[in-house]
């Protein structure tokens, strides 16, 4: 089936595309042996990753911007995580009910993903559902993040270009996105530029720049009113210019070493885990261990130490 599955994806069928995602997103073994089929065919997609505080705009963004890219004959996958529902633990799926109107676009796949209690902006698997898309040809593939705060760092590891989004009217704007977020920056954007004090926060994104400036790429700062798709077109030609900046620089490979380290040791972890857990819950170590805790009687390192002893 998976075999049959993995065919069906490369010759564009997307409800092919769709089972094998969920396939992967719930970590079936047949997501699994998809994603050693479909390895060897990514590589060419580039990947946008859009993130910022919530209520930004970074979804009327996400998807002005994908029509743009349509515009310029480019096929666009969309990865918008959301939330997970406290009683579906599924997702929200806003992003997806704002983006309907690209739905009917054969150019456009969208896929909302559950965080399911990950931090850091973006779910386990958002990782392996870039690759499934880029294996499905998508020639860009924009993330969007949850935008809960000022922590979501992780779609730089993700991502090839990262977009930063702020908005004016925030008091001290650039202060309440500062930490952490600004410093993975490769673009940043400053939206509903058609409100009051959008100057004011441009400029204080210039001022902060100057203070952390790092050699090769200059940090564009844009401004869009994207309900208007004002900005969109520049937007888009920063991202271009990102890419080939990568591409001459090096810094490509260099980010595509960096990915595939990360993408290694956090499988590996996983995987290693799963090891352990199985041992332990088998034996009933795990409980064991557990209960000494709960009682005072043993401390959480020392139990983790023995837990990975016993598996050993």
């Amino acid at each position: 089936m998976t075999d049959d599955l993995v065919a069906r994806l490369l010759d564009g069928d997307k409800r092919a595309l769709s089972r094998l995602l969920s396939f992967v997103e719930n970590g079936y073994p047949e997501g699994r042996e998809a994603m050693k089929a479909l390895f060897g065919h990514t590589g060419h997609a580039h990947i946008i990753g859009m993130t910022g505080p919530t209520g930004s705009g970074k979804s009327t963004l996400v998807g002005v911007l994908a029509r743009e890219y349509r515009t310029r004959d480019r096929t666009v996958g969309i990865v918008a995580v959301d939330p997970t529902s406290p009683f579906s633990h599924g997702a929200v799926l806003g992003d997806r009910i704002r983006m309907q109107e690209l739905t009917s676009d054969p150019g456009v796949f969208i896929r909302s993903m559950a965080t399911r209690g990950a931090l850091g902006g973006l779910a386990s698997t958002t990782s392996d559902v870039t690759t499934v898309l880029d294996a499905a040809h998508k020639d860009i593939i924009i993330v969007e993040t949850v935008g809960a705060g000022q922590d979501e760092v992780e779609v730089a590891d993700t991502a090839h270009t990262t977009v930063v989004i702020s908005v004016p009217g925030a008091g001290d704007e650039v202060q309440a996105i500062k930490a952490g977020i600004l410093e993975i920056a490769d673009i940043l954007v400053v939206n509903k530029a058609d409100q009051p004090r959008a100057d004011i926060t441009a400029q204080q994104l210039h001022a902060y720049l100057n203070l952390n400036r790092d050699e090769g790429w200059e940090v564009p700062i844009l401004k869009t009113v994207a309900i208007r798709g004002r900005g969109v077109v520049e937007l888009a030609d920063a991202i271009d210019r990102h890419r080939s900046f990568l591409e001459t620089s090096g810094r490509l490979e260099e980010a595509r070493r960096h990915r595939a380290r990360r993408q290694l040791l956090a499988l590996a972890g996983e995987e290693l885990l799963s090891r352990v857990l199985a041992t332990a819950e088998a034996n009933g170590r795990l409980d064991e261990l557990v209960e000494s805790i709960a009682k005072r009687e043993l401390d959480p390192h020392t139990a983790a130490e023995r837990l990975i002893q016993a598996d050993g």
